[in-house]
């Protein structure tokens, strides 16, 4: 599963690629629960084991894609 997510001050979006059987409702529950406060932290794991926190203040946006999407080119 892809996730973009969109920080305050950069221009580039933040790319991760999780797991493929991540639940994409405990996904969205755990976002909305961090993002509903300023001063929490939004810790992610991604597909090697790596952990990555964001602090909720600073996210702009979070799209939650599947891995089908990735590679697709033209107007598919």
């Amino acid at each position: 599963m892809d996730v973009r997510i969109g920080l305050v001050y950069s221009a580039r979006e933040l790319e991760l690629e999780l797991p493929d059987d991540t639940d994409v409702d405990a996904l969205k529950s755990q976002v909305a629960d961090v993002l509903g406060d300023d001063d929490g932290v939004l810790w992610l794991t991604d597909k090697k084991g790596n952990q990555i926190g964001l602090v909720a203040g600073k996210v702009t946006f979070v799209h939650i894609g599947s891995a089908s999407d990735k590679g697709r080119i033209g107007f598919g």
